[in-house]
């Protein structure tokens, strides 16, 4: 089974393409909007450097931005 969360912000268009992207791929995940949580912000940031949206965990892999080809092969 993936782990897999996204975080996102409520107006990032790229944050909704990636999580239509997984559910017509029906992949389970988590969200996470760092606009509603400041601190997930803090705590995105420290573990990958990056401050923009989306990012997406699968199973300890980081994947920045809208990119469907990283997060098949993160899933395999």
């Amino acid at each position: 089974m993936n782990n897999v969360t996204v975080y996102t912000t409520n107006t990032c268009p790229y944050c909704t393409m990636i999580k239509n992207f997984l559910d017509g791929k029906n992949i389970p995940y988590k969200e996470v909007n760092v606009e509603e949580s400041p601190e997930m912000m803090m705590e995105l940031m420290q573990k990958t450097g990056q401050m923009g949206v989306p990012q997406t965990e699968i199973n300890g892999q980081w994947v920045v931005g809208y990119d469907p080809n990283s997060i098949m092969a993160a899933l395999r």
